[in-house]
């Protein structure tokens, strides 16, 4: 089967420090793919790199069949990547909602925007994807009035509105207090059970054993260890992997 993504030994400096040193990663359709590991292990910049938000050195990323070499300056790799960002969605540690737009704004402003389409186009599908996350009742009101998981989840359902291939999650619930956590990660199972494919960097290793299909402990910039989790999280290999599940654990 072919690969929905697919990192080609991706380098990022930044100044002389080398964060990610030759990183390669296919991840397939349906798939979820959790990247754990301490911070400034380079999980957070993979991500980053993987829709463009920072510019590799050296590499090549694929996303449902649109390729994009690293370190172009031209009218077409810009094309490329905003093609690229389409098809993967991404969903932040902080919510990054408009505050000044109502949900439903927030959740059309991107294929408006972006695909030209009409709000008249994307309003069912925006209503249609509140109501996946739980928040069909908060369509007229702003963010201020939501707590920090209702922000996330209508941070997801905005993502959605694009009807992405493929779900980048950079730890999302790591700026949530501990009881809102778990509406957030309900959210991402259904996902997961709906078959997105999804690439998620997370300290949440409960959700990572239970729903990935596939984990993989970063360090340094490379690879260290990846498996199913029920091997790389309960009974890792490497004794890096052990000593930060003993940490954290």
């Amino acid at each position: 089967m072919q690969p929905i993504v697919q990192v080609e030994n991706l380098h990022k400096r930044f100044g002389g420090l080398e964060v990610l040193k030759g990183v390669n990663l296919r991840v397939a359709p349906r798939e979820v793919v959790c990247l754990i590991g301490r911070s400034g292990s380079g999980k957070s910049t993979l991500l980053r790199c993987i829709n463009f938000l920072e510019e590799p050195d050296e590499g090549r990323v694929t996303v449902a069949g649109i390729s994009v070499p690293a370190g172009e300056r031209t009218r077409e790799h810009r094309q490329q990547i905003i093609e690229l960002r389409q098809r993967a969605g991404m969903v932040f540690q902080s919510f990054n909602l408009f505050p000044h737009k109502t949900v439903i704004e927030n959740l059309i402003e991107a294929p408006v925007v972006v695909k030209g389409m009409q709000p008249s186009q994307v309003i069912p599908l925006a209503e249609q994807l509140l109501a996946k996350v739980g928040l069909a009742e908060k369509r007229d009101v702003y963010p201020s009035k939501l707590s920090g998981g209702q922000q996330q989840r209508v941070a997801i359902a905005r993502a959605l509105t694009m009807q992405p291939q493929v779900m980048l999650f950079d730890e999302p619930t790591s700026a949530l207090d501990p009881e809102l956590i778990g509406e957030v990660l309900a959210v991402m199972r259904d996902l997961a059970r709906d078959g997105m494919t999804m690439i998620v960097v997370t300290h949440e290793i409960g959700f990572a054993r239970e729903v990935a299909d596939r984990a993989i402990f970063m360090d340094g910039g490379v690879f260290v260890e990846e498996g199913p989790p029920e091997q790389c999280l309960s009974n890792p290999r490497d004794e890096r992997t052990r000593r930060f599940l003993e940490r954290i654990l």
